[in-house]
């Protein structure tokens, strides 16, 4: 018989949860100067937010 531990490559000390035991997590962003939560977003404004793009600025 094999243990857990040793079949998921967990540490003993690890806390493994189930769907159940889970919560959503709330995404917030900035819009026109203030914070919002994503959930509360009509359609559009969620595919907008989906759509963004993530940059980095280089180095001059």
């Amino acid at each position: 018989m094999t243990d857990l531990s040793t079949q998921t490559n967990l540490k003993a000390n690890e806390i493994i949860l189930t769907d159940a035991e889970r919560q959503p997590c709330e995404v917030w962003t900035r819009v026109m100067g203030y914070h919002r939560p994503v959930a509360s977003f009509n359609i559009g404004k969620k595919g907008e937010h989906g759509e963004r793009k993530f940059f980095q600025e280089c180095r001059a």
